[in-house]
């Protein structure tokens, strides 16, 4: 597909999803295909100027964007009041953020693009691409990218309104108390329980916010499964009969395949 055509979709499809939630997610699944990132984020700012994650593609995503937070330095956080875009090359020695580049290269990080999202009345945020590699945006990545960001930020302004960002903000929260309820109960890592609860929302046709909040519902009913639920006459919100059991067999085995 040639770059015309792809934006071209991207623009197409941002503007049919049905709610702001919807739209960050595309946003973040198309950057990774635009850019060839291994992962993508999106930090947004709402209410009182508070920063939090609204849509990863994997869960250190979203510890990377707290690192930032945490140590109040790194490129997130810059794209959105300083440069409209910071590139590092090899955040483990990017003098800009001492602190951040270390922790995040401790991830698996190598490499971070992160981008302003904004239209003329405002400033959404910031998109943040990270790769494994070293050096892994080149010229013509930077070029797409550039395109890309003002392509989502006008896809984002038409999806906007407050209630919307918090949504989607508030469904990052969910998710999070989800991957704790797995860690703690099948004794898994961050990675690997966010993994599990992606599988579960491909495999059935769900929101991933949806899948976390039955998991949080059903958090005191270790051998629960979505069958049982509905045969027991309990909502599963949006969560297809046939979806898999989340007990400690089916947690245990596919979140360590």
């Amino acid at each position: 597909m040639d770059t015309s055509t792809f934006f071209s979709q991207m623009a197409l499809e941002l503007h049919e999803q049905p709610t702001a939630e919807d739209t960050i997610e595309r946003i973040t699944e198309y950057a990774k295909v635009a850019t060839g990132c291994d992962d993508a984020g999106v930090l947004l700012v709402h209410a009182r100027n508070q920063i939090e994650t609204a849509s990863a593609t994997s869960a250190r995503v979203g510890e990377a964007h707290n690192l930032q937070i945490i140590h109040d330095e790194g490129p997130c956080l810059d794209s959105i009041e300083g440069d409209a875009m910071y590139l590092s090359p090899d955040v483990s020695v990017d003098g800009r953020w001492p602190k951040w580049g270390p922790a995040v290269a401790d991830l698996g990080i190598r490499s971070a693009l992160s981008l302003r999202l904004e239209t003329r009345s405002r400033r959404y945020g910031s998109l943040n691409l990270y790769a494994n590699r070293f050096n892994a945006f080149d010229d013509d990545d930077l070029a797409v990218a550039t395109i890309f960001v003002r392509h989502a930020s006008v896809g984002l302004a038409n999806a906007h309104n407050e209630e919307g960002l918090q949504v989607a903000i508030d469904a990052r929260k969910l998710i999070g108390q989800a991957q704790g309820i797995l860690m703690e109960r099948y004794d898994l890592d961050e990675d690997r329980a966010f993994e599990f609860l992606r599988r579960q929302s491909q495999a059935h046709n769900v929101k991933l916010r949806h899948v976390a909040e039955w998991v949080v519902q059903h958090r005191g009913s270790p051998e629960a499964s979505f069958a049982e639920t509905v045969s027991a006459g309990a909502s599963t919100n949006n969560v297809p009969t046939n979806s898999a059991s989340t007990n400690s067999a089916s947690a245990n085995g596919r979140a360590r395949d």
